[in-house]
């Protein structure tokens, strides 16, 4: 599980663990333990989600004006296109 240090409680992550799973989520500032992060794994979320930042200003893409699916795929696949590029 990847996210950002807001969602650092014990009950979450005392349950990705009864899940089988492994957090990587950053401790808050100030914490009096420091959970170990794998740093390079959490910058890659970071990307993730600036990518999607620059995709939501595209209104077509944040407002989604299309009715079909395939529509809306081929607007977000030209605006990655277009943020590539620049």
């Amino acid at each position: 599980m990847l996210t950002d240090r807001g969602y650092d409680s014990q009950n979450l992550i005392d349950y990705i663990y009864e899940n089988g799973g492994e957090p990587t989520i950053p401790s808050k500032k100030g914490a009096k333990f420091e959970r170990r992060c794998e740093w390079w794994l959490y910058k890659e979320r970071h990307l993730v989600e600036k990518y999607f930042l620059k995709l939501k200003g595209f209104r077509r893409i944040a407002t989604r004006y299309d009715k079909l699916a395939f529509t809306y795929m081929g607007f977000v696949c030209l605006a990655s296109i277009l943020i590539w590029i620049k």
